[in-house]
């Protein structure tokens, strides 16, 4: 039979569907999920009712259905029994043995299963559960990754959520395009978009107290990466605690003078990588002033970030070790005042 232009090339569909071609002939021979017509010496070609099983199959397996119950239940809605109209195929040859894991994986987390449990990205303890996210990313599926991110918060809260799910899944995105000829730019920076978003509308809830001084947030000078700073910025809405984000690359001028128009509780200061952490303007910043005259406060000064370890803390610094720390500390000093004008009074309003 000659080549059709309406039946596909497994590897095709493979990059279509955001999957390996392994998982796609793994699926073929567990579950009977493969092409209705094979071309001469077995090789696989995919009608588009084929693909659309396909789909189905992909789309439930993201949602968190088990493979072999999202095979059969792909299989159904098209009318095909499970193996009915797939000619057999040699048995493939086992993979190696894997060797032991070290070590057993924190309480509440569950390793991922294979074939497919995150498109070959190095997912380490994601939760099970939302292992999916990781298949929508590559397959670039923008409304399932809102949708997981928003049940994950609602499920198991923005810390947990970011530690085992968000955070996990950006990094073996990152660690998968610097070791592998796979390019997974495009992949990293939706998922990215989407996670911002979702973290974006949890820091939109208004405060507990709108008057109190809230807490500054902003990237050091020449610092690019705001997703963690921003996951900062929803925990402290989440807790009712006021805040301000300048966002990314601030200059050091325009960050004193926001220190001291606003009278911050605290000055949170993010740094990725040590060349771009600056002890100089930490120590500008702590020093920057605000209030009335014979009067005036600094704000509390902590330190966020890789960028900042194994760099000494000045006096009246923090330097928190993760997301969950860094809200602990800045909800114990940003207690709302007793009273609304009490901060007004101290900054002369």
């Amino acid at each position: 039979m000659s080549d059709s232009p309406y039946r596909v090339t497994t590897g095709a569909v493979a990059r279509r569907l955001g999957v390996s071609p392994t998982t796609l002939r793994s699926w073929d021979r567990r579950y009977g999920i493969g092409p209705s017509v094979r071309e001469s010496g077995r090789h696989r070609r995919w009608a588009p009712e084929d693909i659309a099983v396909l789909e189905e199959m992909c789309r439930l397996t993201t949602s968190g259905v088990p493979p072999a119950e999202a095979a059969g239940a792909a299989l159904s809605r098209a009318g095909r029994p499970p193996g009915a109209d797939t000619a057999p195929v040699p048995a493939e040859p086992a993979p190696p043995p894997q060797p032991p894991q070290p070590s057993q994986p924190a309480a509440g987390v569950r390793r991922g299963r294979s074939p497919g449990s995150g498109n070959g990205l190095p997912l380490g303890e994601v939760r099970h559960e939302f292992r999916g996210l990781a298949r929508a990313a590559v397959r670039l599926d923008g409304p399932t990754m809102d949708r997981l991110l928003t049940d994950l918060v609602a499920t198991h809260g923005l810390v947990t959520g970011w530690e085992e799910v968000m955070a996990p899944t950006l990094h073996a995105v990152g660690r998968k395009w610097e070791s592998t000829d796979e390019r997974y730019v495009e992949v990293e920076h939706l998922l990215s978009w989407h996670i911002s978003t979702a973290l974006r509308r949890i820091a939109c809830a208004p405060p507990a107290d709108p008057e109190a001084p809230p807490v500054l947030l902003s990237c050091v000078p020449g610092e690019q990466h705001t997703l963690p700073l921003e996951a900062l910025a929803a925990g402290l809405a989440e807790r009712g605690l006021p805040m301000r984000m300048l966002g990314a690359d601030v200059p050091a001028q325009a960050l004193t003078a926001a220190v001291r128009r606003m009278g911050p509780s605290a000055v949170v200061l993010w740094s990725q990588s040590r060349h771009t952490a600056g002890p100089t303007l930490a120590r500008m910043v702590a020093n920057t002033g605000f209030g009335i005259k014979g009067a005036r406060t600094r704000p509390l000064v902590v330190l966020a970030g890789p960028g900042w370890a194994n760099r000494p803390a000045a006096p009246g610094m923090l330097c928190p070790a993760g997301l969950r720390e860094a809200l602990e500390v800045l909800g114990r000093h940003c207690r709302p005042p007793s009273s609304p004008r009490a901060f007004g009074e101290a900054v002369g309003g």
